[in-house]
C-alpha cells in the first residue's frame, strides 16, 4: 500500500474510541505537565489574571479550537524564541472549562518542505467517527503560502499530544494554472460536509484589491479541487485573512432557541450563515449575515461591510483580530475566540518578555432582530467571581462620580444598567459620522446632554490617568442614537502607548430598553459588552499610576441630565490557572 493510501486509511477507516482508562489518568498527567511547565510569574502590573496568554513570548491568532476527549483544545500562533512575531509554531493548551488552561508540547512546527518557513493559521474539522484533522497554512522554501494537513498520531489520547503530517502535503497550492497569489493564500476554515458528499473549505485570498474566500472541494479530505468561483468576494476590501463560515439559527425561531449553536455542516430553512473575514488592510474583523446557496456554492449577504446608517458589523470595535469560532457539541453552543495585540511599544513588549493575549471565550448567536450577532462571555467565567457587591437603585446626577468600592479594581467583573427618563437635552447629530471619530471628539471629559455616563476604570488619584467606558445619546433623523465608547486618551502617562479611543453605535432603543454595560477588567485589559452583547469593545491600557492597589473604579455621569442606575453588581475575579 502506498504511503498516501496508508494516510487515507488512518484518516477515515478506523473508528477510534477513547478508553475509560485513558481519561481516568488524564488529570494526573495534566498535573505533571503543569508542574513541568510552571515557573514563577513576573509580578508585572500588566500581566493578565484570567485572560489567556502563554508564560512568555509572542502569541497571535487562535487556531483549530475544538472539543475532543472531554477537553477543549486551543492551538495558537506562537514564537518560542521571543516577544516579537517570527519563528511561528502551533502551541497547544487544553482546558475543561475554557477558563483554566494547561500547556502541552507544541503540536505543529516546521518539519516538511511545505511548512519549513512557518506553520501559519488554520482550523480543525471533526471528521466522521469523531476524528479531528487540521488544515493549516505552511510557508514553503519559495515563501509561497500552501495548505497542509495534520492528524493525531494517537486518537485514543484525549490530550492529542502528537500530530503527524501527510506526505502528500501540500494539498492546495498556487500554480501557474490557477493564478492564485502565492503571497495571499492562507488561513483555511473549518470544513463543512455538503449533502452531495463533498467536503468544502475556504482559503483567504485577494486579486489586486478584491478580497475573496476561495472555495475548495474534496471527497476524501486529502485531494482538493478548486471550485470555479469563490464563495464570495468584494472589490476594494484587500486581503481576507482568517475567514470563518458557519450557520446560525434563524430569527424566526423561538427566542430561546437562538442561542443554540449548530454544527458547521448544518443547513436548512431554519438556518442563516455568517461569513467573517479579518481585513488585512484595516486589521478589523468584519462579518456578513446572509444565505448559503448550496446549488451555486455561493454566499449571498444581506448587507455589505459598510452601512449608510453607521452600523458596521464587526465582532469587536476595539483591538481585536484573527478570530475563530467552533461548535461546542458538549453544550450545543458556538464559541468565539480572538487575538488582542498590545498597545505598548515593541521595546516595552521585549522588556516585559511577552506580547499578545486572547479575549475571554464568547458565546455567539444571532440576535432576535436578525440584523446582527450577539456575544457574551462564557458562563464558566462566572466561577471566578468572589466577594460580590450590589447597589440599590441610584440616581447619578450630572457631573457626579461615585466610587465602586469593595472589589479588586484591577481584576474585576462589573455589570451596570442605566435608565434614561429625560431626553430633552439630547445632543443633535446633523450628519452620520464614524462612531470612533465621534468618540475621540467627544470623550469622557467632554460634557454632553444625556451622557457621557458609564464607568471609569484604572483611575488614579486625582484622575491623571483613567480609561472611560460609557454611553452617550444623540438625536439623529428624529430618532435616539446610542453611542458606546472606550476612551483610552488618558489611560497612561506613558505616551509611547497607543491610546486610540474606540466606539460604535449600539442598536438599542433607550426609550424602551435599559442600557446595560458589562466590563471585564484585567490589569491591562478592558473588555466591554454593551446592550447585552450587541456591541463589544476591547482595549489594552498600561497606566503608570493606576496599578495594583492604586487603581480605582467609579461610576460617572458627565452629562447635564441625571440618569438612573437601575442595577450594579461587581465582583473581584480570582486568578485563573493559565499555562
Amino acid at each position: 500500500m502506498a504511503i498516501s493510501s496508508i494516510f487515507l486509511v488512518s484518516l477515515f477507516s478506523l473508528m477510534y474510541v477513547i478508553p475509560i482508562e485513558a481519561t481516568h489518568h488524564v488529570y494526573q498527567t495534566l498535573e505533571t505537565l503543569s508542574s513541568h511547565h510552571s515557573s514563577k510569574l513576573n509580578q508585572q502590573p500588566y500581566r493578565t489574571a484570567y485572560h489567556f496568554q502563554p508564560l512568555k513570548n509572542w502569541i497571535n491568532d487562535p487556531n483549530g479550537p475544538m472539543r475532543y476527549g472531554g477537553f477543549y483544545h486551543l492551538f495558537y500562533q506562537y514564537n518560542p524564541k521571543g516577544a516579537v512575531w517570527g519563528n511561528i509554531v502551533w502551541a497547544h493548551s487544553v482546558s475543561k472549562d475554557l477558563v483554566n488552561w494547561t500547556p502541552l508540547d507544541h503540536a505543529i512546527h516546521p518539519s516538511q518542505p511545505s511548512d519549513i518557513k512557518g506553520c501559519w493559521s488554520g482550523s480543525a474539522t471533526i471528521l466522521p467517527g469523531g476524528k479531528p484533522a487540521i488544515l493549516y497554512t505552511g510557508i514553503d522554501p519559495n515563501n509561497h503560502q500552501v495548505q497542509n494537513i495534520a492528524i493525531p498520531k494517537n486518537m485514543s489520547d484525549p490530550l492529542l499530544r502528537e500530530w503527524k503530517k501527510s506526505p502528500k502535503n501540500p494539498l492546495m497550492e498556487p500554480t501557474l494554472a490557477n493564478k492564485i497569489n502565492s503571497s495571499s493564500f492562507r488561513d483555511p476554515t473549518t470544513s463543512w460536509l455538503g449533502k452531495d458528499g463533498f467536503w468544502r473549505v475556504l482559503i483567504g485570498s485577494k486579486i489586486d484589491t478584491k478580497g475573496m474566500a476561495i472555495l475548495y472541494k474534496s471527497k476524501n479530505f486529502v485531494d482538493w479541487v478548486e471550485a470555479k468561483h469563490p464563495l464570495h468576494s468584494i472589490e476594494g476590501t484587500g486581503m481576507w485573512e482568517c475567514p470563518d463560515f458557519y450557520p446560525v439559527l434563524d430569527k424566526n425561531l423561538d427566542e430561546n432557541l437562538l442561542r443554540v449553536g449548530v454544527d458547521t455542516s448544518m443547513n436548512g430553512d431554519d438556518v442563516r450563515h455568517v461569513l467573517k473575514v479579518s481585513l488585512d488592510d484595516t486589521k478589523h474583523d468584519h462579518y456578513l449575515i446572509g444565505s448559503y446557496d448550496v446549488v451555486k456554492d455561493v454566499f449571498v449577504p444581506e448587507n455589505g461591510f459598510d452601512k449608510d446608517n453607521g452600523f458596521v458589523l464587526r465582532y469587536d470595535y476595539g483591538k481585536y483580530y484573527a478570530s475563530k469560532t467552533f461548535f461546542d457539541d458538549g453544550k450545543n453552543r458556538r464559541i468565539l475566540l480572538g487575538w488582542v495585540n498590545e498597545s505598548s511599544s515593541v521595546a516595552d513588549d521585549v522588556k516585559k518578555g511577552w506580547s499578545g493575549i486572547h479575549t475571554i471565550p464568547r458565546e455567539i448567536w444571532l440576535h432576535k432582530s436578525g440584523k446582527q450577532l450577539v456575544q457574551w462571555p462564557v458562563k464558566e467565567l462566572e466561577n471566578l467571581r468572589i466577594n460580590p457587591i450590589n447597589w440599590p437603585i441610584k440616581v447619578i446626577k450630572g457631573g457626579e462620580i461615585i466610587p465602586i468600592s469593595g472589589v479588586n479594581s484591577v481584576q474585576a467583573d462589573v455589570e451596570i444598567s442605566f435608565e434614561i427618563s429625560d431626553f430633552g437635552k439630547v445632543e443633535s447629530l446633523s450628519q452620520m459620522i464614524d462612531p470612533q471619530i465621534l468618540c475621540s471628539q467627544k470623550g469622557a471629559g467632554v460634557k454632553g446632554g444625556v451622557g457621557p455616563f458609564g464607568l471609569l476604570v484604572f483611575a488614579s488619584q486625582g484622575f491623571k490617568e483613567y480609561t472611560a467606558v460609557f454611553f452617550r445619546i444623540f438625536k439623529y433623523q428624529h430618532k435616539n442614537l446610542v453611542l458606546m465608547c472606550s476612551d483610552q486618551s488618558r489611560s497612561s502617562l506613558n505616551k509611547d502607548n497607543d491610546m486610540t479611543s474606540y466606539g460604535t453605535f449600539v442598536d438599542v432603543d433607550p426609550l424602551h430598553e435599559k442600557l446595560s454595560l458589562r466590563t471585564l477588567i484585567d490589569h491591562s485589559v478592558v473588555e466591554s459588552f454593551g446592550g447585552e452583547g450587541r456591541a463589544c469593545i476591547t482595549a489594552r491600557v498600561y497606566p503608570t499610576l493606576a496599578i495594583h492597589d492604586k487603581a480605582m473604579l467609579y461610576a460617572f455621569n458627565n452629562g447635564t441630565s441625571a440618569v438612573k442606575i437601575t442595577s450594579l453588581s461587581a465582583w473581584t475575579m480570582k486568578k485563573a490557572k493559565i499555562n
